[in-house]
C-alpha cells in the first residue's frame, strides 16, 4: 500500500488530506498519537528505521474518513508532520520522524534552521540573491552553523568569546552600523533576540537611527541572555512602499499601515521548487504584522489597495513574488543537501513545505521585494485560512491543497518504486541514455535484456542478458528464450517493459509468460503494425464519435503487384512509409503510383533487414504501406493510462516537414493550439489506443490536425522518443520513465490534475549532412555543449553518429530554447541557430518555426 502519513495535528493538514483522499483513496494516513505507530529497524537502510502505523484517520473520495486498524501495521511510504518543536505535539512528532528510510518532508532540526531569520537571511541574500533587511547580528563564538565571516550584502556578523566583557566592540560596531552606506535609507532600528526559539517573538525595541545610545543600550540588555542557539539582530525598520492612492473619502487622518506578504512554496516534481499561493497581512506600520494577527487577503487587491492601479504591474510584481520565493526554496535546499545526515534529522529527511515572509520596499523610485525570513508552518496555517475564507464567499477551490497533496504523494511514489526488480526488454542507443540515469535516481534495479552483447549499458545495469533478438518475426521464440534466462538467473521482476520500439511486442509477450501486468501482446501487435492498426479502428463503429472516424484509408505494400492494387484505394497525393518503421525513415509523398513504385524499389532494394539501417524496425521486414495524405498540423499527444482510465496528457506540436520526407524539423511545447483543440486530439488518441486494447502504459500517438478534426498517423505503444521525455519533464515536471514505471506496477501514477507549464521550449532537429561540418569543424558542438552547461540551450542527443545518409538520414541532435513565452524561446533559437550556422537557405529554421503561432 502506498501510505503518507501526517503525524500531529490536522489543522493546517486537512485540507491536504481530504484532498488526497480523494485522488488516491485511504492513501492518505493521519496519526493523531506516539501510541498509533512504532518505529522498526529499516530492512532497506541500515541505521535507519522504518514507521509502522497500528491505526490512524484514512481518507477517501467525498471527504469520509475512518479510523482503521491496521493488521498488520501499514508502513510509511512518506511522513510530514508538526515538526514545530514549540507545539503540543512536537516532541513525539520530532521522535517517530527521526532518521527513516522513507521520505521526510521535514524535521525538528531543519524546523530550527528555518526559524532562525540570521541562518536564513545568510542564506538568502548569499545563495537566492535577495535584498534582505540591513542587519547586524551578535552571536557567541562558539557558533558552528554560521560561516566564520558572513561577507553577504546586507548582513554583518560579530561573534562574542563574552557577551558582556566586550562592550567597546558592541559600542564600536552599532555605531558603524548605524553610520554605514546600508542603513541610509532607513530612519528607525529594531533591537531583538532571534533564533528558532524565539519564532518573531521576545522582547524587541524600535530606536531612531540617531539614538546610538540607547541603541547600543538596548543591545547590551539582551546580550546579557544570549545563549549559543540565539542571536541578538539589529536591523533596519523596512518601511511598506508608500505609493500615491486615491483622495480619501473622510477628512479623517490616515494612519501609516505595514503589508507583509506570505508566501507559501514546496518542493515539486523534479525536485523543482513550486509557489503555491500567496496571503497579505496589514497592519499598523509602528509595529511588525505577525501571522495570525490579521485576517490574510489577497496579492492582487493587496497591491490595487497600496495604488499599484496598473494591471501589468501588478502581474509583474506576481511574477518577481514567484521568482524570488522560488529562487529562496532552492537556496535554502542546495544549502540543506550540504549537511549531514545527522544535521538534517536523517538521511531521507529535505524540507518539502516552507513559508517565506516578504516586504514590499521602495527602493531608488522603484519597488522592491526585501525578504524577512522563513518558517516551517506559519506561512501554511495563514495560507490555508485564506482558503477556508475564499470558500465561505463562494470562490471556486484555490490550487494549494491540491499542489501539496500531489507533491506528497508523488514522493510516496518514488519511494514506492525503490528497490523493485524490473525487467527491460531491449537498450536503445545514445537516446535512452537518460534510462540508466534514471534508474539510480528511483533506485531500480534493472535487469536488461539486450541484443548488443558489447552494449554500453551492460556495465550501468543489475544483470545483464544478452540475447539477440533483433528477427522480431519469431518473437514467440525469443519470449520462451528470455523466459529461460530469466527463470536460470533466479530473477523474479516486478515489472516488465520496453522503451524501444523494436522490442514493444517482445516485451508484452514476455510480461504475459511472467503474469505481470501489461498491455496484451495482441493488442501491441496491433499498434505496431500500421496498417493494421488504421483497418483495424475502420471496424470500430461505436462511440460519438467512433474511432473508425480518426483512422485514414492505408493498404499494405509487399510487392509491386500490392503497389497496382493500393494505388485503387488510395486516393493520391498519397504517403509511402515502412510497415513497422521509426524515426521517419524512408517515409515520403507520393504523388502517383509511378511515384510509388519508384519509391518502393529503392527502399526494398537499400533496407532489407536490421543490419542496414538498425533500430527503425527492419527487424519485422521491410513491408510498407501506402496511406491517404492528411492535410493539416502535426503534433504528438503523450499519454498515461491505467485500466483504460487517462491519467495525463501531454500535446506537442511539429513543425513543417521537408516534402517531399517527413524527417522532424523542429518542435514546441507546450502546444500552440488553444484548449479545445487541444482536447481533440488527447480524446482521438485515447480512444485509438483504448480500441486497440492499450489500455495499461504510457503511449505516444501521432496525429494531424485539420479543419475536420484529428486524423491518426500512427500509435507508437511505449513512451515518446526524441526529446519528449525530457521536454515535458522540464515543462510540467512529471516524468513519463516513472509513470512507465508505476502503470508496470499496477500503480496509478499521481500527475497534475491541472499542468501549468513553467516555461515554453521550442527545439529544431539537426541532421548530418546538413550540419555536420558547422558542428563538427566549425566548433559548433562544443559551443552548445558550454551553452547547455549555463542552462541556456538543451541538447538531445538521438546518435553517437550520423544514422543513415541521404533519404534514410535520422536527426543527429535536438537543439532547444526556452523562454517566459512561446515567442520569446523561437527568438532565441533562432537567433543560435543563425549563430551557429544551423539556419541556412537549404534548412530555413525561421521557416519551420514560424508555424509556431
Amino acid at each position: 500500500d502506498m501510505t503518507v502519513c501526517i503525524l500531529g495535528s490536522p489543522t493546517a493538514f486537512l485540507p491536504v488530506l481530504l484532498e488526497g483522499g480523494t485522488r488516491c483513496p485511504g492513501a492518505m494516513v493521519l496519526c493523531l498519537s506516539p501510541t498509533w505507530a512504532s518505529r522498526v529497524p529499516s530492512e532497506s537502510c541500515p541505521g535507519a528505521w522504518s514507521l509502522l502505523l497500528s491505526q490512524g484517520v484514512s481518507f477517501k473520495v467525498g471527504g469520509h474518513s475512518t479510523l482503521e486498524t491496521f493488521v498488520p501495521p501499514r508502513r510509511a511510504n512518506y511522513v510530514m508532520g508538526t515538526f514545530a518543536p514549540w507545539e503540543p505535539e512536537g516532541g513525539w512528532v520530532g521522535e517517530l520522524a527521526r532518521d527513516l528510510d522513507c521520505p521526510t518532508g521535514g524535521s525538528v532540526p531543519l524546523a530550527h534552521r528555518l526559524e532562525d531569520p540570521l541562518l536564513t537571511r545568510w542564506v538568502l541574500a548569499a545563495r537566492a540573491n535577495l535584498p534582505v533587511p540591513p542587519t547586524l547580528a551578535f552571536v557567541l563564538g562558539a557558533r558552528g552553523d554560521l560561516p566564520a565571516e558572513l561577507e553577504v550584502p546586507g548582513v554583518k556578523l560579530v561573534r562574542l568569546q563574552d557577551p558582556q566583557g566586550q562592550d567597546s566592540l558592541v559600542q564600536e560596531e552599532v555605531g558603524a552600523f548605524l553610520g554605514g552606506t546600508a542603513m541610509e535609507p532607513y530612519s528607525q532600528v529594531v533591537v531583538r533576540p532571534a533564533g528558532w526559539r524565539w519564532r518573531g517573538t521576545g522582547t524587541r525595541s524600535t530606536h531612531r537611527k540617531e539614538e546610538g545610545a540607547a541603541v547600543v543600550q538596548a543591545v547590551g540588555a539582551r546580550l546579557r541572555g544570549l545563549t549559543e542557539e540565539d542571536s541578538v539582530l539589529l536591523e533596519a525598520m523596512v518601511p511598506t512602499a508608500r505609493l500615491p492612492v486615491p483622495p480619501p473619502r473622510s477628512p479623517a487622518p490616515r494612519l501609516p499601515v505595514a503589508l507583509r506578504i506570505c508566501t507559501l512554496v514546496c518542493r515539486s516534481w523534479g525536485d523543482r521548487p513550486q509557489l503555491c499561493q500567496v496571503a497579505c497581512a496589514v497592519g499598523r506600520a509602528e509595529s511588525p504584522v505577525r501571522h495570525g494577527a490579521a485576517l490574510p487577503q489577497g496579492l492582487d487587491s493587496s497591491l490595487q489597495q497600496w495604488g499599484v492601479v496598473a494591471p501589468s504591474q501588478r502581474q509583474a510584481l506576481a511574477t518577481q513574488l514567484q521568482e524570488a520565493t522560488e529562487a529562496a526554496m532552492a537556496a535554502l535546499l542546495a544549502a540543506e543537501a550540504e549537511l549531514s545526515p545527522q544535521q538534517r534529522g536523517g538521511t531521507r529527511a529535505h524540507t518539502d513545505i516552507l513559508g517565506v515572509d516578504f516586504l514590499l520596499a521602495c527602493v531608488d523610485d522603484a519597488l522592491e521585494l526585501v525578504a524577512l525570513a522563513t518558517n516551517s508552518q506559519r506561512c501554511l496555517e495563514t495560507c490555508m485560512l485564506a482558503e477556508a475564507m475564499g470558500r465561505a464567499v463562494g470562490e471556486p477551490p484555490g490550487d494549494l491543497p491540491r499542489l501539496l497533496a500531489e507533491a506528497m504523494l508523488h514522493r510516496a511514489q518514488c519511494h514506492l518504486v525503490e528497490g523493485k526488480d524490473i525487467l527491460l526488454i531491449g537498450a536503445g542507443g545514445v537516446s535512452k541514455s537518460f534510462v540508466w540515469e534514471a534508474a539510480r535516481e528511483y533506485r531500480l534495479r534493472i535487469h536488461l535484456v539486450e541484443s548488443d552483447p558489447e552494449h554500453f549499458a551492460a556495465g550501468l545495469v543489475q544483470t545483464f542478458l544478452p540475447y539477440d533478438s533483433r528477427e522480431h518475426r519469431r518473437d514467440e521464440e525469443h519470449a520462451e528464450r528470455v523466459l529461460e534466462l530469466v527463470r536460470s538467473r533466479g530473477l523474479r521482476p516486478h515489472a516488465c517493459l520496453s522503451y524501444w520500439d523494436d522490442c514493444v511486442v517482445l516485451a508484452a509477450l514476455v510480461c504475459q509468460g511472467l503474469g505481470l501486468r501489461g498491455c496484451s501482446p495482441a493488442a501491441v501487435r496491433v499498434a505496431k503494425q500500421k496498417s493494421r492498426t488504421h483497418q483495424h479502428l475502420q471496424r470500430c463503429r461505436r462511440g460519438r464519435p467512433p474511432p473508425a472516424a480518426f483512422a485514414v484509408p492505408c493498404r499494405r505494400l509487399q510487392s509491386h503487384g500490392d503497389v497496382e492494387r493500393a494505388a485503387g484505394a488510395v486516393p493520391f497525393p498519397a504517403v509511402a512509409k515502412l510497415e513497422f518503421g521509426a524515426g521517419g525513415v524512408g517515409v515520403r509523398l507520393v504523388e502517383d503510383a509511378g511515384q510509388c513504385h519508384a519509391h518502393a524499389a529503392r527502399l526494398w532494394r537499400d533496407l532489407r533487414d536490421d543490419a542496414d539501417h538498425p533500430g527503425i524496425g527492419l527487424g519485422w521486414g521491410n513491408a510498407m504501406l501506402l496511406m491517404e495524405y492528411v492535410p493539416g498540423t502535426e503534433h504528438d499527444v503523450d499519454l498515461v493510462v491505467f485500466d483504460g482510465r487517462l491519467v495525463g496528457a501531454w500535446v506537442s506540436d511539429n513543425g513543417p516537414t521537408r516534402v517531399p520526407a517527413f524527417l522532424e524539423t523542429a518542435a514546441c511545447l507546450p502546444s500552440c493550439l488553444p484548449a479545445d483543440r487541444q482536447a481533440q486530439l488527447v480524446r482521438a488518441a485515447l480512444q485509438c489506443c483504448r480500441a486497440c486494447g492499450l489500455r495499461d502504459g504510457v503511449f505516444n500517438v501521432e496525429l494531424k490536425l485539420g479543419p475536420g478534426g484529428p486524423r491518426l498517423l500512427e500509435i507508437n505503444p511505449r513512451m515518446g522518443g526524441f526529446y519528449l521525455r525530457d521536454w515535458i519533464r522540464e515543462v510540467y515536471g512529471p516524468d513519463l520513465l516513472l509513470a512507465a514505471v508505476l502503470v508496470a506496477l499496477g500503480v496509478p501514477p499521481v500527475l497534475p490534475a491541472r499542468p501549468a507549464p513553467r516555461a515554453h521550449l521550442a527545439g529544431v532537429m539537426c541532421l548530418g549532412s546538413e550540419h555536420g561540418a558547422a558542428l563538427a569543424g566549425g566548433g559548433g558542438m562544443e559551443a552548445l555543449r558550454q551553452l547547455q552547461g549555463r542552462g541556456l540551450v538543451r541538447l538531445n542527443r538521438l546518435f553517437e553518429e550520423v544514422a543513415g545518409d541521404g533519404e534514410y538520414e535520422e536527426p543527429l541532435l535536438s537543439v532547444a530554447c526556452d523562454g517566459a513565452t512561446r515567442a520569446e524561446a523561437c527568438v532565441r533559437l533562432l537567433g543560435l541557430c543563425q549563430a551557429l550556422g544551423i539556419d541556412s537557405p537549404r534548412y530555413p529554421v525561421e521557416h519551420f518555426l514560424s508555424h509556431f503561432k
